[in-house]
């Protein structure tokens, strides 16, 4: 192994949303909020009679039940019929309104998707998709996990695509997004979600966020894949790997600063790590980054290797296909040249999910 630069977590930045010096990033048993959603979007509405919901029968699978008997008269049931909901979705923008769509991310793009592109991207109108579930979140399998949803969402014009990583940035997502005049699409996570990043530090749009600074590897991820890679990446410091770890949250427009200086200062390489296919995704986001600039660094894509997944626990699923920790070291092995010894007893406590819980209204 040749010799490396000391690595150490970065400071505190508010610049750029980091404070990867703290045992709430550095470990991710951490503090768990229960439904973020629901009760900051009540609050959120409040001063913003503009703002309207339609949902297609999951309204308490996505956290908007509540919102629903707080203002009434400013939801819209469609029924199951996404099709209808994204045309009157598009209609009400018209009218100058600023519609929520609330359903699980499958059921956006995948049933509607001729509505959305022509009733909402082509007039680029304000209208919210907050998708749920997205990825392998759910045991419904393929018909419920939206796998490929960021690659067709990035490749629509006018679209805004977002993910949400922790409770800070579904807490903060509707401030983030506000501003922007046209269709945005946000992947959302719901029941009991971590809060990765500090309250006070929310998701911005357009920028990343630094979580460790290191010389040999830089490593992206997204969703539910930061958590993970958390807990992988302090083992591979000890092993001597320097780590610069980025999370994004904004897919479209995609790139910053900072994920330019991590992919470009990359001695042996870069990982991304995405809950979702490797077609189109991060991974090819970071990919076209590169190749734009001419940073000539070898990139490793985690993902769904082109395959549908099935009806499992998310945490058997991410082993299954790759997206643990274990396939992130691995990567990094691949990467610097040689094995580093890690074992999975090097990584910091997994967390479970409770497939059953207050905060989930149904398995799926």
């Amino acid at each position: 192994m040749t010799d490396r630069p000391e690595t150490t977590d970065t400071d505190a930045d508010t610049s750029t949303g980091t404070d990867a010096d703290t045992d709430a990033v550095a470990d991710p048993v951490m503090e768990m909020v229960s439904r973020p959603h629901a009760e900051n979007f009540i609050a959120w509405s409040a001063s913003r009679p503009e703002v309207l919901v339609l949902s297609a029968d999951l309204t308490n699978s996505c956290e908007v039940g509540r919102w629903r008997d707080t203002y009434p008269d400013r939801f819209i049931t469609a029924a199951m019929a996404e099709q209808n909901m994204l045309g009157v979705a598009g209609g009400l923008a018209r009218e100058g309104f600023v519609p929520f769509i609330h359903t699980f991310a499958v059921f956006i793009y995948r049933r509607a998707y001729d509505q959305l592109a022509m009733s909402v991207a082509y007039p680029n109108l304000k209208v919210r998709m907050l998708g749920f579930l997205p990825g392998i979140v759910t045991p419904g399998g393929v018909t419920h996990q939206a796998i490929e949803d960021v690659a067709i969402m990035r490749a629509t014009p006018n679209m805004t695509v977002l993910e949400t990583g922790d409770a800070t940035e579904v807490e903060s997502m509707l401030d983030a997004v506000e501003h922007v005049d046209g269709p945005v699409y946000i992947r959302v996570l719901r029941g009991e979600v971590p809060r990765l990043f500090p309250a006070d530090e929310p998701l911005r749009l357009g920028r990343s966020r630094l979580l460790s600074d290191g010389g040999d590897v830089a490593v992206l991820t997204a969703g539910i894949t930061t958590e993970e890679a958390l807990r992988a990446r302090r083992a591979l410091q000890r092993a001597g790997v320097g780590v610069s770890h980025v999370h994004v949250s904004t897919h479209k427009p995609f790139g910053d600063e900072i994920i330019e200086n991590a992919v470009s200062s990359a001695r042996c390489g870069v990982v991304t790590l995405e809950n979702h296919t490797v077609v189109g995704g991060l991974g090819s986001a970071v990919a076209e980054y590169m190749a734009e600039r001419g940073i000539g660094r070898r990139l490793v894509r985690l993902g769904l290797d082109d395959t549908y997944a099935h009806g499992a626990s998310k945490a058997y699923l991410m082993r299954e296909h790759g997206l643990d920790s274990a396939a992130l070291v691995t990567a990094v092995e691949s990467l610097v040249g040689e094995r580093l010894g890690v074992t999975d007893a090097d990584f910091a406590s997994a967390r479970t999910d409770a497939v059953h819980s207050e905060a989930k209204a149904e398995a799926l």
